[in-house]
């Protein structure tokens, strides 16, 4: 790692234990290997959950294509979105 940052952060004392004893067993020559561990697979399963995401609205996209029902005209939903709309900045005040 060419530079790095340092940066305090709290956690839980469960955490601090989990994250201590890691070292103490050798897992880990530090505290910030261990965070740094962490934030990878953090970062990887967010990734995951981005990508999956995708996939799912690329699916819905490609079933809205194929589908060739007349659909819903336009007009009846924008009008009942703006009562809507309208309704709870009204009650907002």
């Amino acid at each position: 790692m060419a530079t790095a940052e340092k940066m305090s952060i709290a956690l839980p004392p469960e955490m601090v234990a989990m994250v201590r004893s890691a070292v103490t067993a050798g897992e880990y020559a530090s505290s910030s290997e261990v965070i740094r561990d962490a934030l990878r697979d953090w970062t990887h399963k967010r990734r995951l959950r981005q990508q999956k995401g995708i996939a799912a609205l690329r699916q819905q996209w490609s079933e809205a294509l194929s589908n060739k029902s007349p659909g819903v005209p336009a007009k009846p939903v924008l009008d009942r979105l703006a009562r809507k709309y309208r309704a709870i900045a009204d009650a907002a005040g």
